[in-house]
């Protein structure tokens, strides 16, 4: 496994010191990380899924918009903060295919390194009622 960046280190680190639900997916879409509390939307711990590959990732889940309607991959949050190296919050609907679909804010926050090189992105949520 090859070593990860000080600054993924680090936001795993708080992550996981944190009860709000965290994930942390690398540059390339991987997601690498979440924390305790966001075992809700994977119905495992993350001891037990380790890393998910984003062809995995894409497969295993579902995002739809306010309205219930698919959101195109290409415009998923996670994606989106990303590709385009910015801030992103919204409300979705999300699930994986083994659970029920939960009702989310989510804010994703590119993580940067020197030169501006993108780490990978921070993804907070919690669910609304």
């Amino acid at each position: 496994m090859p070593s990860k960046p000080i600054q993924m280190i680090l936001a795993r680190q708080l992550a996981s010191s944190l009860a709000t639900p965290i994930f942390l997916m690398d540059a390339e879409g991987t997601l690498i990380y979440f924390n305790e509390a966001a075992e809700i939307l994977f119905n495992q711990r993350f001891e037990e899924t380790g890393e998910i590959t984003a062809n995995e990732y894409a497969k295993l889940v579902e995002v739809t918009d306010e309205d219930r309607k698919p959101i195109p991959y290409e415009q998923w949050p996670t994606r989106v903060a990303r590709i385009h190296r910015r801030a992103v919050s919204r409300t979705i609907w999300t699930r994986n295919r083994n659970a029920d679909w939960r009702h989310l804010q989510v804010t994703i926050i590119p993580i940067l390194g020197e030169g501006d090189a993108l780490h990978g992105v921070m993804n907070i949520f919690w669910e609304l009622s």
